[in-house]
């Protein structure tokens, strides 16, 4: 199926106006609903001690579902490189970049998309993307990973190894804030079968970002998203009824909390609701990685946070299932 790319769209020669299906409705446009002036997202660096990390991210977590993080151990040159990879993917003639198409109609997330709509009434994204698993290696399918540039897969292994690393302290750390045992979280988030899923999102400049969106507001079914932006702004999240832009911070990662982390921690951590808007001139870019559970993985409030005074607010359910719900928008 022939499927039109934003990417190709805006380079087309004259295109001065917004095709009708990327013109949001206008409470959603971004002219007409502008960021909160004055506020800043939470900073955190994990250098801090052990003791001050649990409080700051319980905070974070708790009060915004969202807080960038730096001294993460994840070296400036290797998240250079993850970008150098990802860009030259996407700088490929269109012909070369379709023979990694994924077709989500047909069960296929993997490879090279554009989200299309299933109605007429529902407006399009302004982005492509690039989809594929990371980890674990057993749900691994190389062959649709990009054969050019040459070093994708060995510089994506390298950032997924150390992302892997970066998880499991989060975990920890999130745990603890929560008065449990540091391991409790990891474990019923898959312990090492937890899955890494890379999703490369391509914004290219936009006639009229006054009107479009790149990602519509949305929550990630993930556990957490960590996730690297290039250096053009436009993730905004949303707090105490305001939408807060998020300032570009060289070499931090972007850190959600998922639905997954919200459900288990029986809404203690909150699921960042968050959109992404556009630039006229410039091509946004950002690399997200979402932990998410194996679709067996049951999910449900930890019973160590329930009892009478605190009931359960969430239904448990196989990620699988709760997956199957969001993406149909059926209620959990």
């Amino acid at each position: 199926m022939e499927v039109e790319r934003v990417q190709a769209l805006a380079s087309g020669a004259d295109l001065n106006e917004l095709p009708a299906k990327f013109i949001r409705p206008a409470h959603e446009r971004p002219e007409n609903t502008k960021p909160l002036e004055g506020v800043s997202v939470p900073v955190i660096s994990l250098a801090e001690s052990h003791d001050v990390l649990v409080k700051e991210i319980y905070k974070a977590c708790s009060e915004w579902g969202f807080f960038l993080l730096k001294d993460h151990g994840i070296s400036p040159g290797l998240i250079e490189k993850l970008q150098e990879v990802g860009i030259e993917f996407f700088k490929q003639p269109q012909e070369e970049k379709e023979k990694y198409a994924n077709d989500p109609s047909t069960g296929k997330f993997e490879g090279y998309g554009t989200k299309m709509t299933k109605n007429l009434d529902e407006k399009v994204e302004w982005v492509d993307y690039f989809f594929h698993l990371m980890s674990p290696p057993s749900n691994v399918n190389h062959q649709i990973w990009p054969q050019t540039p040459s070093s994708y897969r060995e510089v994506t292994e390298v950032y997924n190894k150390e992302l892997l690393k970066v998880t499991d302290t989060l975990l920890e750390l999130l745990s603890e804030g929560l008065g449990l045992e540091g391991k409790v979280l990891k474990s019923h988030v898959g312990g090492d079968e937890i899955e890494l899923e890379m999703k490369i999102n391509m914004y290219p400049p936009c006639p009229q970002p006054q009107l479009a969106l790149g990602v519509e507001p949305h929550t990630d079914m993930s556990a957490l998203t960590l996730l690297v932006p290039n250096d053009v702004p436009g993730l905004q999240v949303w707090k105490d009824d305001y939408w807060v832009a998020v300032d570009y911070l060289p070499n931090a990662l972007f850190v959600h909390v998922g639905d997954q982390i919200e459900v288990l921690s029986n809404g203690k951590y909150k699921s960042v609701l968050h959109r992404s808007t556009v630039n006229k001139e410039r091509t946004r870019m950002s690399w997200a990685v979402f932990c998410a559970p194996p679709h067996k993985a049951m999910i449900g409030p930890l019973p160590e946070l329930v009892d009478e005074p605190n009931p359960a607010k969430y239904s448990t359910k196989t990620f699988a299932e709760y997956r199957y719900r969001k993406f149909n928008k059926l209620p959990q």
